[in-house]
């Protein structure tokens, strides 16, 4: 049985470049693609008018065409497609359950308010137990999936913290046979400047960016000796990891990032890297959840 890529669509432009971003990269990885339209029935007060009969209809011709304009551009393209009486949130996530990875369009700068289905994105991307990938279309057009220019994701913290983000990248890197930029972004901590205790233990790891490149090129090691066919390059940048993260994949095909998982926090949140570029970023964004 093939694995799955979800895709949610709702008739925008926004939902169409997800949609055919999501069958080039299933092609690529040899993947199912189900397509999803969330219809959630909520009648409106008087004087607004609607029939739910008139509605259902809509909603099943918004798949339709969906998926006839999938199936005309991808044709060998293995998928199924269903409409979804329920609201959209809750609609993707049991969808996506087991799926490899959700794709959803978004409308780019400003509030996360521009995600596809509205402020629901938001909350799709910081609960999904899958990557979520957020893809843009460009005055209408869909933005390219071609593979053209660097896979670039951001690498934090250790080895085992960072697993889940670099096999996702490195994966996505072989399948698209592109190199691969590994970038961690590192600052100084605020007691840097007046602490002879911080000053001492930059000194014996020979200064605080030496330490980070033996980190990130820790981190890397396994990943490139279970993909030895991807180029990486390994970047460490001093500065803010957001814009660090968007300087450099300014002309990249796809950004990953990491959202760590905090059971114990009340109300998940996508994390203030994600958060950043994914309203900023011009290429598609890849959200990938790990402990």
């Amino acid at each position: 049985m093939k694995r799955t890529l979800v895709v949610g669509v709702d008739g925008s432009p926004e939902s169409r470049a997800a949609a055919d971003w999501a069958a080039q990269e299933a092609a690529r990885r040899d993947m199912h693609v189900h397509v999803v339209h969330a219809w959630p029935w909520q009648p409106l007060a008087v004087p607004f008018v609607q029939d739910r009969d008139v509605e259902a209809r809509r909603a099943q011709e918004i798949l339709e065409e969906s998926e006839a304009e999938l199936r005309r551009r991808h044709p060998r393209l293995p998928l199924t497609a269903e409409v979804v009486p329920d609201g959209p949130v809750p609609a993707l996530l049991r969808a996506a359950k087991d799926a490899e990875m959700l794709v959803l369009g978004t409308r780019g700068h400003g509030a996360l308010a521009g995600f596809l289905l509205g402020s629901y994105g938001q909350q799709l991307i910081a609960a999904a137990e899958c990557p979520v990938v957020s893809v843009r279309a460009r005055h209408g057009m869909p933005v390219s999936g071609a593979a053209e220019g660097e896979v670039v994701v951001g690498q934090q913290g250790g080895v085992e913290e960072s697993a889940d983000v670099l096999r996702f990248a490195f994966e996505t890197a072989a399948a698209r046979r592109a190199p691969l930029r590994a970038v961690r972004a590192w600052s100084l901590p605020p007691v840097y400047g007046y602490s002879p205790g911080s000053m001492w233990i930059a000194d014996q790891l020979g200064g605080l960016e030496p330490y980070e490149k033996a980190a990130l090129e820790q981190a890397l090691e396994p990943w490139r000796t279970r993909h030895p066919e991807v180029d990486v390059v390994a970047h460490v940048e001093q500065g803010s990891a957001g814009h660090v993260l968007l300087s450099v994949a300014s002309d990249a095909q796809l950004l990953v990032v990491g959202r760590q998982i905090r059971e114990s926090t009340p109300g998940a949140r996508t994390g203030s890297v994600a958060h950043a570029v994914l309203h900023h970023s011009t290429c598609p964004v890849a959200v990938v959840p790990h402990h």
